[in-house]
């Protein structure tokens, strides 16, 4: 039913069940997909179920976190001085003492 070719990294949705998911991997010899719904399920498929599934190519989500428990910053490679100085959570309660007795 479907015409759309699996992409590692392309997101799509089954139209039948209306779940989004992306394509993490191929396995050209064993012609299998691997999926990862938006919840974190991963699911591998046979490329003859992929063709048969009621499939259409989408945007990738805005917030394509889904399937990540809880992403903070550490998690994202950002250094602690590549953060603006707003930005940054006081590491214990003198250091919000000491900004606070400077005002």
């Amino acid at each position: 039913m479907s015409d759309v070719d699996p992409i590692i990294g392309s997101w799509y949705r089954n139209q039948e069940t209306g779940n989004d998911f992306e394509v993490v991997a191929l396995d050209e010899d064993a012609q299998t997909i691997e999926i990862q719904y938006f919840d974190g399920e991963v699911e591998e498929l046979d490329l003859d179920d992929w063709y048969d599934l009621a499939i259409e190519a989408i945007e990738t989500p805005e917030d394509d976190t889904g399937p990540f428990d809880r992403i903070g910053a550490d998690d994202l490679d950002y250094e602690e001085d590549d953060m603006a100085e707003e930005d940054k959570e006081f590491s214990d309660e003198d250091d919000l003492l000491a900004d606070r007795d400077e005002d």
